[in-house]
């Protein structure tokens, strides 16, 4: 269960790296133009106080963006591990109590990191979110989507808030009703399909760091590694 909660904060780790390496690379050439520009030293200071208070400004934008790549990452583990137990690949690599310990604490790391995704857009300045926005959807006025004449608000906003409400169903009944009630639990786990689904639009389409070609392409690829892996799970329950 750890090798699997390390991999994924890991692979998280090296995602946010790269994000912070690219926009420190956008600071250092906007202070190198800004330095170009002044004639008298004296002005350092303002420019120094000028990065503060873009720091104050805008950590909870990094904080969502790290908060939603390290969701992104630990949904696709938790994805192919959890169609590796029903198909017997991910027992390749786990025995079958530690893949479903594993597959578990995933779930909780999703869970809480789309938590933390939704709680910092709250302070956000730059892209304001209300409680109403992120809870209730298409109430979002965020990229409005219209189709055929008719305005759907911010679909795909609405589409991570609805990701929200089936991951925290999923979690439920994973964690109280799984013994208990396994048929509602097992109905309930499909819906981990939409959440998927949903999630990979939500990304594709407003996921800042999705806009830089070879993590859009990645990101894809993934998409359709998921896709191969739940056409072979669904062959699989018509087959047996």
């Amino acid at each position: 269960m750890r090798k699997f909660v390390l991999l994924t904060i890991a692979i998280s780790l090296i995602a946010v790296v790269a994000i912070f390496g690219r926009q420190n690379n956008r600071v250092v050439e906007a202070q190198s133009a800004t330095s170009s520009a002044q004639v008298s030293a004296a002005e350092s200071p303002s420019v120094a106080d000028g990065l503060v208070q873009r720091l104050e400004n805008s950590w909870p934008w990094y904080v969502a963006r790290a908060s939603g790549m390290l969701a992104a990452v630990s949904l696709i583990i938790l994805m192919l591990s959890g169609i590796g137990m029903i198909t017997g690949r991910t027992f390749g690599f786990l025995e079958p109590i530690t893949a479903w310990a594993s597959h578990r604490a995933l779930g909780i790391v999703f869970g809480l990191a789309v938590l933390l995704h939704i709680g910092s857009l709250m302070f956000d300045k730059f892209v304001p979110f209300g409680l109403t926005q992120l809870l209730v959807p298409f109430s979002s006025d965020f990229r409005p989507v219209s189709l055929f004449g008719f305005s759907l608000g911010s679909l795909y906003v609405a589409l991570g808030v609805l990701a929200l409400y089936l991951t925290v169903a999923i979690i439920i009944t994973s964690l109280v009703w799984i013994n208990k009630k396994p048929k509602i639990w097992k109905v309930t786990h499909i819906l981990s399909y939409l959440v998927i689904i949903f999630t990979f639009v939500h990304a594709l389409a407003i996921g800042s760091d999705l806009s830089v070609a070879w993590m859009r392409w990645l990101w894809i690829g993934l998409g359709l590694l998921i896709l191969y892996a739940s056409l072979m799970r669904f062959r699989r329950a018509f087959t047996v």
